[in-house]
């Protein structure tokens, strides 16, 4: 597993080897031996699975407060997206500063967002899939979201199209007005 350090302190991009032959391929996507072996020592305790149809649909910015904050470890399991984790650790140097890496079932990505971090993507292809690990259960008294398009953050989605969002998302706040328990313990 080659994993790289991102501009965000603790975003990492993972890419796990992968065995192919004329069968296809085998790679493991976790494993927590060679995950201790970089550093990263994570007790992930719920998976999630979704499917967009539509190119251009966008889920995001989420986050889940304290006690059931997230780490999450991300993956495109069909297709393609543009997956993005934004800094809102108060204090922190890359405070709303974010990164964002194209994940595909091609490429194989993985991108690992530890708690103190907003999260979102956009899907490239139609009937894309995200699959991805994270460190505590839902917990919707706890769920909170961002707008995509906070002028703060300024992300660059790279849209296509207009955004096919959820309600919720519609609705998200800017950052500035959400109540964020997130401080930087550098």
């Amino acid at each position: 597993m080659k994993v790289t350090k991102t501009a965000l302190e603790g975003v990492l991009l993972l890419e796990p080897a992968r065995f192919g032959d004329a069968r296809g391929f085998f790679a493991e996507s976790w494993n927590r031996k060679t995950l201790l072996e970089h550093g990263i020592d994570m007790d992930f305790v719920q998976d999630n699975h979704s499917m967009s149809e539509a190119v251009s649909t966008l889920r995001g910015l989420h986050f889940q407060t304290p006690p059931h904050a997230q780490a999450k470890l991300v993956r495109c399991a069909r297709g393609a997206l543009f997956d993005v984790a934004v800094d809102i650790r108060v204090g922190s140097p890359t405070y709303g500063h974010w990164v964002g890496y194209d994940l595909s079932f091609e490429n194989g990505l993985q991108l690992l967002i530890p708690t103190g971090f907003l999260h979102g993507f956009v899907t490239r292809e139609a009937n894309t899939e995200i699959a991805y690990k994270c460190t505590a259960y839902y917990a919707p008294e706890c769920d909170r979201s961002v707008r995509f398009d906070d002028v703060d953050i300024g992300i660059d989605w790279a849209l296509s199209s207009e955004p096919v969002l959820s309600a919720k998302d519609v609705a998200a706040q800017a950052l500035r007005d959400v109540d964020n328990p997130f401080v930087w313990e550098g």
